[in-house]
């Protein structure tokens, strides 16, 4: 995946709105009125919002006679997280890392407290 790709999926998932459009997604399409029905802003702001979800490839959108629909497209979603799992293995090795010293310092003390 290019990184100007994925900059595009993180900066689109950065937007609280943008995340709950997705949420709704995942349950189904949607037509714009029934994803702006939980939302306090206008339909060309949530009309500006799926566009930049459909920038990053997080939706697609269809037209089917009046009605033009929404669909999540979870590859994007999948690439992003492959990129973070990188970064996940890295913190979990090293919080492993830490346990395994604290646990070493914690038994030295309790080996050399003499009321132990």
């Amino acid at each position: 995946m290019a990184a100007d790709q994925l900059s595009m999926i993180f900066a689109a998932l950065a937007d609280p709105t943008r995340r709950a459009i997705l949420a709704r997604l995942a349950s189904g399409d949607a037509t714009v009125n029934e994803l702006a029905e939980p939302f306090d802003i206008s339909l060309p702001a949530i009309s500006r919002h799926l566009k930049v979800l459909e920038a990053a490839g997080l939706i697609s959108r269809s037209r089917s006679a009046q009605w033009r629909s929404s669909r999540l497209e979870a590859g994007p979603l999948q690439e992003a997280t492959q990129w973070m799992e990188t970064y996940r293995r890295f913190w979990d090795s090293s919080f492993d890392r830490l346990d395994t010293h604290l646990k070493k310092i914690q038994s030295q003390e309790t080996e050399d407290d003499p009321n132990g």
